[in-house]
């Protein structure tokens, strides 16, 4: 049976679309720029828990590989735990990363086809001025930061989506974006990137 859980913080992903990821306004009904989505995401918690376990403060990430239409399914994912989560923490979060939480991460259980794992690693998510840095040693390099709008002191954002990482997403770009995990080797600098806000929750 699932525990209540919650988690307050920030999301960012990079991913092998040329433009701006078509997901975020057709909720996965728009094929990716190339066919087919590759991408990784990390989130910062600001305040979360899971049943008993707090999770306030951790990292995880999350690998993405998606034959075609996001909504269509069949995908492969991976997940990363930070080091610094203590047993409860590692144990919820993994359930979180998995879908097993069900609630906003559930949709995991009818997407994904192939879940590779989870690892627990060190993990850094830092805001470097207007970016974002993302690292997990020897599998992921990120580094986001949003595109440029009219006035350059405010962020391009979509907002009020149905997207269902958060309903206010900034159009970044990736200026470096490397994986090399689990057989992938990609790069996905100068490609689509996004951050948001994200409050999920379940069960």
């Amino acid at each position: 049976m699932s525990e209540p859980w919650e988690i307050k913080g920030e999301l960012i992903l990079s991913c092998s679309c040329t433009v701006f990821c078509p997901c975020v306004i057709s909720l996965g009904n728009h094929p990716p720029t190339e066919g087919y989505c590759q991408g990784w995401a990390g989130v910062h918690i600001d305040e979360g828990f899971y049943g008993d376990a707090q999770l306030d403060g951790l990292n995880f990430g999350i690998l993405l590989d998606i034959p075609g239409e996001m909504g269509r399914g069949n995908w492969t994912a991976a997940g990363y735990i930070d080091e610094r989560a203590d047993d409860a923490a590692f144990a919820g979060l993994s359930k979180i990363v998995a879908g097993d939480a069900r609630g906003t991460t559930g949709l995991f259980k009818l997407l994904v086809s192939n879940f590779l794992g989870i690892k627990k690693v060190p993990i850094k998510f830092e805001k470097q001025g207007t970016g974002r840095l993302f690292e997990i040693p020897k599998t992921i390099t990120g580094f986001v930061e949003p595109v440029r709008g009219a006035d350059p002191e405010k962020d391009l954002v979509i907002t009020n989506t149905e997207y269902w990482m958060g309903a206010d997403v900034t159009v970044s770009k990736a200026t470096k974006s490397k994986v090399r995990d689990y057989g992938r080797v990609w790069n996905f600098d100068g490609r689509s990137a996004e951050y948001c806000a994200i409050e999920w929750s379940g069960p």
